[in-house]
């Protein structure tokens, strides 16, 4: 009897471990993706930390345009831009608040021929042609509309208008070109993990479909809005309600996203060390790089912008330099 009893016992702890590993790997399944695209490879880098032409202090945005790559040097105060191999051609901007001159340049984007930058202490967004000349300004500080305190990220929707990401004060505003006021995301001042609420908001990019991605900075995720307003999805851990960590699919604060003309979403992985790459729908496809300083490898991935032949190029923030990557053939 007893013999039977322990019989029994040992196959109902078997059923429950196997139910418990079905369990288990349910959820990773359901929660860490597997890559679905091949793999990115290493191609060069440049700069190291300086002041001269080609060197930065502190690195933190990126864009492409044509055959130029723009480069945010932040405590540098100024924009450098080199080729599609890192050769520097020129440079515009220094410290200051003035037409012209820099305040901790973050995000970059590049639209219809302008570059928009972000400045994070000048509580403004400065428009620059691409040869450096300064346009226009939009905004001041402040927490009223129109108005920032931080901002790290810009944006240009299809008819032209602005999304600015206004990091302390918890919102992506919208706002026509010259600045006036259209509406926006999140609640002025307020932290919030819902879908449509924001925790320090990084970045934003707008895919050709005209839908806005939003990196939600510490909330470790990336929400997607409709032309409208309407929220879409969201993406990043488990329900994407801020929890961080090194899985694919999951973030460890995002600080960047841009997006490709076929809609690819890129995201810089700031304390991973990395960057991922999804679908427009938030399906996980790659992702690249590693904690070093080597090679291939990043000390806090900032920023990424992709140039139209898909070549990828990085902010590698810690190392004070950029590295540029293109993806390996399928099946290679």
């Amino acid at each position: 009897m007893q013999r039977r009893q322990l019989r029994s016992v040992i196959k109902w702890g078997r059923n429950l471990m196997l139910v418990l590993i079905a369990l288990i790997a349910a959820g990773w399944l359901a929660f860490v993706p597997s890559a679905q695209e091949p793999p990115y490879e290493f191609v060069s880098t440049w700069g190291d930390k300086g002041s001269a032409p080609g060197q930065f202090d502190d690195p933190t945005g990126i864009a492409v345009a044509n055959d130029e790559v723009f480069v945010a040097d932040s405590r540098n105060g100024r924009i450098q831009v080199f080729d599609l191999d890192g050769r520097h051609k020129r440079q515009f901007g220094a410290p200051g608040s003035g037409p012209g001159q820099l305040g901790r340049p973050m995000n970059l984007r590049v639209h219809d021929g302008r570059l928009y930058v972000a400045e994070y202490f000048n509580d403004r967004i400065q428009v620059f042609g691409l040869d450096g000349t300064p346009q226009r300004t939009i905004g001041k500080p402040g927490n009223g509309p129109g108005e920032f305190s931080a901002p790290g990220g810009v944006t240009v929707a299809p008819n032209g208008d602005l999304l600015v990401t206004d990091f302390y004060n918890q919102r992506i505003q919208q706002l026509t070109a010259n600045g006036s006021f259209v509406r926006q995301w999140g609640t002025t001042g307020q932290i919030g993990i819902r879908g449509g609420e924001l925790n320090y908001p990084t970045d934003a990019a707008v895919g050709p479909d005209g839908t806005l991605f939003v990196a939600d900075g510490y909330n470790d995720r990336i929400q997607a809005f409709a032309p409208d307003g309407t929220l879409l999805r969201k993406w990043g851990g488990p329900f994407a309600i801020n929890i961080f960590g090194p899985f694919n699919g999951w973030f460890a604060t995002v600080t960047n996203v841009t997006v490709d003309g076929q809609g690819h979403v890129f995201a810089a992985d700031f304390y991973n060390h990395r960057i991922q790459k999804f679908a427009p729908d938030g399906t996980f496809l790659v992702s690249f790089g590693a904690k070093g300083g080597g090679p291939g490898q990043f000390n806090y991935a900032i920023a990424a912008a992709v140039a139209d032949d898909g070549t990828v190029f990085v902010v590698d923030f810690g190392n004070n330099r950029v590295q540029k990557w293109h993806q390996a053939a399928s099946g290679g």
